[in-house]
Parts: structure tokens; sequence; C-alpha cells
């Protein structure tokens, strides 16, 4: 499927064809057995007329709602006298539906495509219902026209176009924060701290890991004499985490599950 023209650039110049227009439903009226279809694009609107004769098509006209994604295959012919909407570039001329199709169905948007009198909360809530509207699409082709007017004079006068940081977009080349956004916090500091508080947590889990292990292993663990293996349960006591590193540093054993010195003893856990 591919569309013949715009919705907005049909005119008298297409009388008497067969065309494919893509669009939205604007606005549907059922006139007592005809129904008329208004269906827009990013360049206006073209009026949609579905006969009875084609039982299909006025059937799935029939299901059509507001913001119904579809395409229309039909004839283009002039309107009827009377019928002329001078507001409009399709205006002199309407399209008699030979065959509908539904590409993706909507809910009920929450707001008319037309309506004027919409508050900033319901505009940014549906943000991409707003971009539909025509007074946003003024808005993006201007932007798009002065973007190419720029564009189109530099290279006219031998400038390359190179990808920079502009507003909305950072690249690796050297986007930098803007300063008035510089007094707030940092997204990578708030992701440190809390790397460095994740790093805290898991250094106390260890930490308190080994010193189960050392109590739960003391009991049977533990340093004796090597000529008499009978005194280990007589000597056999329970080290904490920080007794085990003072003795270490005073010249004890070096294994965290032992407090013993290791002068006359041999530390069955980590010997040295």
């Amino acid at each position: 499927m591919k569309r013949t023209d715009y919705c907005g650039r049909i005119d008298r110049r297409y009388l008497g064809k067969t065309v494919t227009l893509t669009g939205w439903v604007h606005r549907r009226r059922d006139h007592g057995g005809v129904i008329f279809i208004d269906l827009r694009d990013r360049e206006g609107l073209v009026q949609i007329v579905c006969d009875p004769d084609r039982a299909a098509t006025f059937a799935t006209a029939e299901t059509l709602r507001h913001e119904f994604c579809i395409a229309v295959t039909g004839l283009v012919r002039p309107r009827p006298e009377g019928t002329v909407n001078p507001n409009l570039v399709s205006g002199e001329v309407e399209v008699l539906a030979h065959s509908i199709e539904i590409l993706n169905a909507s809910l009920t948007p929450p707001f008319q495509m037309d309506d004027e009198n919409l508050s900033e909360t319901v505009r940014l809530e549906n943000r991409m219902l707003d971009l539909r509207r025509p007074q946003m699409q003024k808005n993006l082709m201007l932007r798009h026209r002065a973007a190419m007017a720029a564009r189109k004079f530099l290279d006219g006068n031998g400038f390359i176009d190179i990808e920079t940081p502009i507003l909305y977009k950072s690249t690796p080349e050297g986007a930098r924060v803007p300063r008035a956004l510089a007094h707030q916090p940092r997204p990578f500091l708030r992701a440190a701290a809390v790397a460095a508080a994740v790093q805290a947590d898991a250094d106390d889990v260890r930490a308190s890991t080994v010193t189960t292990r050392s109590s739960s292993a003391s009991a049977t663990r533990t340093c004796a004499p090597t000529a008499s293996p009978n005194s280990r349960r007589s000597t056999s006591r329970r080290r904490s985490w920080s007794e085990a590193r003072d003795l270490r540093a005073d010249g004890g054993c070096w294994s965290a599950r032992c407090g013993r010195r290791r002068s006359a003893w041999t530390c069955p856990t980590r010997s040295r």
C-alpha cells in the first residue's frame, strides 16, 4: 500500500482519478444513510464520502471513531454546489470511498484536535496527541524550515556539517550541562553516592559473615600445641573480628578464625 499524495494536497488536479490516502479520522458525520469522514494528515483535511451501495465499505465506515488511523482508496469527484469549502485546499473536491482499511484503532481521545481551549497540564499529559494538533504541526514545520534554511545557507558557502550538541541532545564530542542546571545535583554524583553506600553495606555484610564464621569455627578450629593435641579443648576461645585483628597486629596468627600467638603454637586454619 502506497498513498498517492497527502490529504491536504488533493485538489482539482486529481479529478476523475483513483487515489489512495492515509491519515487519522478527524471527524465522522452520519447524514441519514451517507457517512462523511474528514481525513487528516500533516498537510490538512480531505472529505471522504461513504455510499451505502458498497456494503463492506459502509459497514467499516460505521465502526470508525475519532483518531482511527485508516487507509482509503476511492475516486476523486467535485463537490456538489453549495458544499464547497474555500478554507481548504481540498475544499472543491471529495473522495468517494471504494475501500477502507483500518490500520490502527484508537481509544476515545481526551480532547479534540481542533480544541483551542486546552490547559497546559492536559496537553503535557497527552503529548503525543498534542503534537497532532494543527498549531503544533505548524510550529514543527516552522522549526524545520528555519533549520533547513540555515543549513542550506551554510552549505552554499562551503561549510561542512559536523554534528555538535544542540539544546536537547548531547554527543561525546563535548556536551556539557547548561549553566542554568549547574547548581542541581548531577546524576552521576548521585549514582556514585549510591554505589558507595552499596559498597559500604557489602563490607558490613562481609565483616559480619566473617565474625559469624569465626564464632562458629573457633569451637572446633583452634590453635593447639603440637606436643599435646588434647589441650585443644582447654584452650579453645571465641574471638571476635576486632580481637583477631588486634592479635594479628601484635604478631598473632594471620587467620581471621584464630586469635592465638604463633610463638609455640601451630595454627590449623592457616599456616604462615
